[in-house]
Parts: structure tokens; C-alpha cells; sequence
């Protein structure tokens, strides 16, 4: 199974273990994730602006080109699912923001929100299946203790996301537990980290930071995984517990090996 995928722009620069496991775990796996051509940044944050067209182009060229090849559409950062998924919905289902966009871009076929756009967890858990994942599995993660960190983008806003209960998600506490490790519930899991705040408000990201990570340990956890970049440069600036990136961890568990950057 080939998938189109849309890597973004941190994912070439500080995020290039969550891209690079990506790859070689679906490979492992049995799919294939096929990087779009010349695809441009999502802009990372999306426009809530209703007249706002021209920074969601980008998205629905992607999404456009994905149509085209006849794929979904994989994101594995947080920030670009949540643009790309936003977005898609947008050219679905807003008219105006879909007839200004189509007549902007001049497609022959004009875009209204056909591509399936899923989360790489998303295809492990409802293509690949975390029971199939378990039997792939060559080096358990046993023993360890892990905590599942969610973050804003992946949850919300509930009804246009769809990846998981918002408030009671499970899809990386089942994704903990298909690689052998034991997942630790606590009540921060799907609290903001900060956010884009960090940038000019740090003491107050650093504390939002603090309270996850207190949390967490306070439950047993020895390591946090996520799948944002910017979360994760939030909360290691914490230095309470280590986090990694789910990928990192998958590759560990099927026992792929180190891959060039």
C-alpha cells in the first residue's frame, strides 16, 4: 500500500528522527509513504480567519496532488495534520472558502475536500491494526514505563479531527501497549504544552511544561512520547523525564536499524 505523504518543514531541519523512523517503520511495515513533489510549508498554525485563502493554499495543493495519484494523504507532525485535516474540511465543506480557493488555483478538476488525510498512527491503527503491529514486534519494549503525551492539535477541535476522544483519547496509550511497554494515564496528557507562546511568554510555557511533566512522573512514568515537534521542544526544555518521538520508539520495537539523516 503507497500512501502520499506531506513531511513539513521541521521535519527536514530539528524533527528529522520523527521523519526518518517514519519512513523506515512503514517500509517495515509494509507501506509505503510517497513524498509529494515540490510541496510547500502548511504555515504550521491554521488561519482562522474567514476571508484568509491565500495561507491555505498550500494545504489544499497538497491535498489536491494527493487526489491526483489517487492516495490519502499521511502527515506524521502534529501542527501539519491538524493544517492539512482543517483545511480539507474547509474545501469540503465551506463553500465560499472552496469556490475562492478553486478559482485561485485554476484547476481543471476543481478541489472539493476528496482526499482522506490520516495521521501515520492512524494507519497503524486502523489499516495496519496494533494486534498485526504486536505480532511485528522483535525487541518488546518491557518494563517500560511510558507516558502519552497528546498535546492541542491532534484532539482538536473534536468533530473536525476525528482522531480520538479529545477529552479520553487511547490511540497511543493501545500504541504503547502493541510494543510491549506499559502505558501511564495521567491527567495532563491532552493539555497544552505552551504552544507557540514559548517564543514570547517563557516562564509561562516553562510552568504549563512543568506541570505535565510532574504530572507524569507523579503517575510512574520514566519517558514521554508525543508525536509534535514543537511539544517536544516545550517539554524537554523541562528536563524532567526524556521525550521521544513515537517513531523512535516504533523503530526500536521492530527492530529497525539506525538510518542516515
Amino acid at each position: 500500500m503507497t500512501y502520499s505523504y506531506y513531511p513539513g518543514c521541521t521535519l527536514r531541519t530539528k524533527a528529522r528522527d520523527l521523519d526518518k523512523y517514519a519512513r523506515a517503520c512503514a517500509e517495515a511495515l509494509g507501506f509505503t509513504l510517497e513524498e509529494l513533489p515540490d510541496w510547500q510549508c502548511c504555515g504550521g498554525v491554521y488561519p482562522l480567519g474567514t476571508d484568509e485563502i491565500a495561507s491555505k493554499l498550500p494545504s489544499v495543493r497538497a491535498l489536491d496532488a494527493a487526489k491526483q495519484k489517487g492516495q490519502d494523504l499521511v502527515a506524521v507532525c502534529s501542527a501539519c495534520y491538524h493544517v492539512l485535516k482543517r483545511v480539507n474540511d474547509d474545501m469540503a465543506n465551506v463553500e465560499d472558502i472552496q469556490t475562492r480557493a478553486n478559482n485561485y488555483m485554476g484547476l481543471e478538476d476543481p478541489y472539493k475536500g476528496e482526499t482522506k488525510v490520516l495521521h501515520f498512527l492512524e494507519v497503524l491503527r486502523d489499516r495496519v491494526g496494533f494486534d498485526e503491529l504486536k505480532k511485528k514486534v522483535v525487541a518488546p519494549l518491557t518494563g517500560r514505563k511510558i507516558g502519552a503525551y497528546y498535546g492541542c492539535l491532534l484532539l482538536r477541535p473534536g468533530k473536525v479531527m476525528g482522531f480520538d476522544d479529545p477529552e479520553d483519547p487511547k490511540i497511543l496509550e493501545d500504541f504503547i501497549r502493541a510494543l510491549g511497554a506499559e502505558p501511564v494515564v495521567y491527567p495532563y496528557r491532552n493539555e497544552c504544552c505552551g504552544g507557540y507562546i514559548s517564543l514570547k511568554e517563557k516562564a509561562l510555557a516553562g510552568s504549563m511544561c512543568d506541570k505535565i511533566m510532574d504530572s507524569a512522573g507523579g503517575f510512574g512514568a520514566d519517558c514521554l512520547v508525543t508525536a509534535c515537534p514543537l511539544c517536544k521542544y516545550n517539554l524537554n526544555q523541562s528536563g524532567k523525564l526524556p521525550v521521544v518521538y513515537f517513531t523512535e520508539l516504533l523503530a526500536e520495537a521492530l527492530g529497525v536499524k539506525e538510518v542516515a539523516l
